[in-house]
C-alpha cells in the first residue's frame, strides 16, 4: 500500500510540474509579445522566441536560486 502511495505521490508532483512549466511558457510568450511590440516593433519572429526562451528560462533561475535558501 505505501509504494502504491509512493507512486501517486509522484505522479503528482510530475503533473504539477508539467503544469507550472505550461503556465510559464504561455505568460512567458505573452510577455515577450507584449515587450517586443511595445519597445521593438519591427522584431523579428525569432527575437521575441528568443525572449521569450530568456523569459521561460531566467524564471527557472531564479526558483533554483529561491529554493536553495
Amino acid at each position: 500500500m505505501r509504494d502504491e502511495q509512493e507512486v501517486v505521490n509522484s505522479e503528482r508532483h510530475i503533473l504539477k510540474r508539467f503544469y507550472i512549466f505550461i503556465l510559464r511558457a504561455i505568460l512567458g510568450a505573452a510577455f515577450a509579445v507584449i515587450l517586443t511590440h511595445v519597445f521593438y516593433p519591427q522584431a523579428r519572429i525569432s527575437y521575441t522566441a528568443g525572449l521569450w526562451g530568456f523569459l521561460v528560462g531566467m524564471a527557472y533561475v531564479f526558483e533554483y536560486f529561491r529554493a536553495r535558501k
